[in-house]
């Protein structure tokens, strides 16, 4: 079957275009050169609902369906992976919440999220601890009443109604920027990946310490940082979802997040395609433009290709997770994220090459490009955990 965009997700993405053309290009590279997180660009975004679009209109949100909410994510990596990134990961832990989180979280937050006033967080990395996600190491426990004569009044009915959490979380996207995090922890330490929990915190409180990682490769508009956790207090009514059933929410949730990441993969690539195209009708070597030359059109028919598969296998993904098929959805996500991820930085390093030595300086975006796409091969499960989950699913 030929999938075809409705006309409403097509005005969709001529709407993510023309903002991201006309606010985002103009100023990524000097938001890449300061490595400053795009605050104003969050809020302009927001105004056009390109934050967190997925979230309902009661609480801010566009309710868009998964394939207009890619769409976005795709038009803002190709407007640029750091400014355009940070706009797009501003939601990163919204769908948790809203499957998950108890009636005040969402009315709490979200609305501030889709407004562009914050990003959120979820801690979930660790510094010994990635893809291995039930072998985290950070700790919350319930903490002990005090006697009375330490306390009074409504504080000593309200002890023994928190936990307390201590641990580090490491390349947490919007770690020092978001004013929520969701954070993970182990509340069952025996129970492997049965004994985590999901909670919910402000991040302005004592016992949470975020610094900004700026030794990055590439995305350094986008905040990433390290988180550590000491002696964090977070209220038993803070719980997201059940105790001791985080890694089963997670898994829900990685599902859209990888077909996000996919969107982002297939946006950057196609913003060095549409470079690469641009440069090679420009350049002229030996008295005339390179782009005459057959080398060079099988390099650009070969990203076209791969581009399109990509943006084919997103959109598929994105109709799985619409439909409500979990089994397929978890697949195709994976799937989805295995390929663009892997063409994306194929087809940005073809469009350096394509370049030249001009594309190996920041003269030319397709240089941040190139170190952009990068990323898209690890967060969210590593191209290796991909195929272990398709493998699963299909041995």
């Amino acid at each position: 079957m030929v999938f075809q965009l409705t006309p409403e997700q097509e005005v969709i993405r001529d709407a993510v275009r023309e903002f991201g053309e006309a606010e985002i290009r103009p100023v990524a590279a000097a938001y890449e050169d300061d490595q400053r997180y795009p605050a104003d660009l969050l809020e302009a975004a927001a105004a056009l609902d390109l934050v967190a679009p997925h979230v309902p209109e009661a609480y801010g949100g566009a309710g868009m369906d998964a394939i207009s909410t890619l769409l976005v994510t795709e038009e803002l990596w190709r407007a640029d992976p750091g400014v355009g990134g940070s706009i797009a990961a501003a939601d990163f832990g919204t769908g948790m919440l809203l499957e998950y989180g108890e009636e005040w979280m969402c009315e709490t937050w979200l609305p501030k999220i889709t407004a562009g006033e914050t990003p959120i967080a979820t801690g979930i990395s660790e510094p010994a601890h990635g893809s291995n996600v039930a072998g985290m190491e950070t700790r919350a426990e319930k903490s002990e009443a005090r006697s009375a004569s330490e306390q009074s009044g409504e504080a000593a009915e309200k002890d023994g109604d928190e936990w307390v959490i201590d641990g580090q979380k490491m390349w947490i996207t919007n770690g020092t920027v978001a004013d929520v995090a969701i954070v993970m922890a182990k509340t069952s330490p025996g129970d492997g990946h049965r004994g985590i929990t999901a909670f919910l915190t402000p991040t302005d409180v004592d016992g949470y310490e975020a610094t900004t990682i700026t030794n990055k490769l590439g995305i350094e508009a986008q905040d990433t940082a390290e988180i550590v956790l000491d002696g964090l207090r977070v209220p038993d009514e803070n719980v997201v979802g059940e105790v001791d059933r985080g890694f089963y929410q997670l898994m829900d949730f990685f599902g859209p997040a990888r077909a996000d990441v996919a969107a982002q993969a297939t946006g950057v690539a196609q913003a060095a395609l549409e470079e690469a195209i641009d440069y090679a009708g420009e350049r002229e070597q030996f008295g005339g433009p390179i782009a005459d030359f057959q080398a060079i059109g099988h390099t650009i028919a070969e990203m076209a290709t791969n581009v399109e598969a990509a943006r084919s296998l997103t959109y598929r993904a994105g109709a799985a997770l619409e439909s409500g098929d979990d089994a397929l959805a978890t697949k195709l996500a994976s799937m989805a994220k295995l390929f663009a991820s892997e063409r994306a930085v194929e087809v940005t390093d073809d469009a350096l090459q394509v370049h030249g030595g001009a594309g190996y300086v920041a003269d030319h975006p397709v240089e941040r490009f190139y170190r952009d796409a990068r990323i898209t091969k690890l967060y969210d499960g590593t191209s290796e955990i991909q195929k272990n989950i398709i493998a699963d699913h299909l041995l």
